[in-house]
């Protein structure tokens, strides 16, 4: 499970990034749910749903579109709070401790019980929350656990996409001269190999990591 500081660290993060898009967006409340109803369709495409043909499940990518899932679901949560970081870090904390421990969802006037759904109906199940305007986090681990990761992996995947976004930007990104590839490897291998060197449950993971990308990047 996350820790209070933890979570509180990706609110920060996706706060940060939030502004960065558009210093407007909770003025603009954008349909953070409606991106993770997509998403959940994508992550659908990378399990394998169609039964005429030969399909594999690509558990990589499956697990990089549940990490694009939590960033819209931490979206919607800072959202929810009118940006408010406390508030919202109270509201996820709830959300945390009271769902991820639940194996049946009430839900379009029936009961699911998530011990007894695959993955891509658990997928279908988010989809259809999110579609009704609801964050579950119950389902949203269940989905984490069949995809071969818990909520601290969850944490290692999100804090070092969202580092790495934040380094490109302000390392040139947006104007053009940002170097993708440093020594002929591109930067997602750097970070790769930062990460798996990193304890994510040390103080400071996130400003650690941002570090490391700057000690290897190109001057």
């Amino acid at each position: 499970m996350l820790s209070r500081e933890q979570a509180s660290a990706m609110l920060s993060l996706q706060a940060e990034m939030n502004h960065r898009i558009d210093p407007g967006w909770v003025a603009a409340a954008y349909p953070y749910l409606r991106a993770v109803i997509v998403e959940g369709a994508e992550a659908i495409e990378h399990h394998g749903w169609k039964w005429w043909k030969k399909q594999e499940r690509d558990t990589a990518q499956l697990q990089m579109e549940l990490v694009d899932i939590w960033h819209f679901l931490l979206s919607e949560v800072l959202l929810r709070e009118g940006g408010d970081q406390k508030r919202a870090l109270a509201s996820l904390m709830r959300l945390l401790n009271s769902k991820t421990a639940v194996e049946e969802i009430e839900f379009d006037g029936r009961a699911w019980r998530l011990d007894r759904l695959d993955l891509l109906e658990k997928l279908e199940l988010l989809i259809g929350l999110c579609a009704n305007r609801r964050v579950d986090l119950a389902v949203f681990g269940s989905i984490l656990r069949d995809c071969d990761m818990n909520w601290l992996d969850l944490y290692r995947q999100y804090v070092g996409k969202n580092v790495l976004n934040m380094f490109r930007q302000n390392h040139g990104y947006k104007e053009g001269h940002y170097q993708k590839f440093w020594s002929g490897r591109e930067d997602n291998e750097y970070l790769s190999e930062i990460l798996a060197a990193s304890d994510p449950e040390q103080p400071g993971y996130r400003e650690l990591i941002y570090s490391e990308l700057a000690s290897r990047y190109p001057a």
